[in-house]
C-alpha cells in the first residue's frame, strides 16, 4: 500500500528527504522523481533498477512518474507564459464568465 503523507510531512520531506519519516518505497520512488525533475539527462538503468530492488511495481513507478511528468510539463508551460494564479473573487468571475460563454479563440 502506498502512504499517504500529511502537511508535516510533506513539509519534512520537502525540507530533507533522507530523514523525512516516511517508508523506504516512498523515499526510493521520491528520489527517482527528484532526479527526472531535475537532472533527466543522468537518468540511468540503475535508477530503475533501484525502483525494482524497492519493491515497487511498474504500474505504481508508472503512475509516479506520469503525475510528476505532468506537473512539471504544466509547470514549465506556466512559466513560459508567465501565467499567475488570479485572486480567488476574479477567479470566480471568470469562471462564471467562460461557462455563460465558452472557450472562444
Amino acid at each position: 500500500a502506498s502512504q499517504v503523507l500529511g502537511k508535516e510531512t510533506v513539509q519534512a520531506v520537502l525540507d530533507d528527504l533522507e530523514t523525512a519519516d516516511i517508508d523506504e518505497k516512498t523515499r526510493v520512488m521520491l528520489r527517482f522523481l527528484e532526479k527526472m525533475t531535475l537532472h533527466p539527462d543522468t537518468l540511468s538503468v540503475e535508477d530503475g533498477k533501484a525502483l525494482r530492488e524497492a519493491d515497487i511495481s511498474e504500474e505504481a513507478a508508472e503512475d509516479a512518474i506520469l503525475v510528476s511528468f505532468m506537473f512539471n510539463l504544466m509547470d514549465r508551460l506556466a512559466d513560459s507564459f508567465e501565467y499567475f494564479n488570479p485572486e480567488t473573487e476574479a477567479h470566480d468571475r471568470a469562471s462564471k464568465y467562460l461557462l455563460r460563454r465558452g472557450y472562444k479563440m
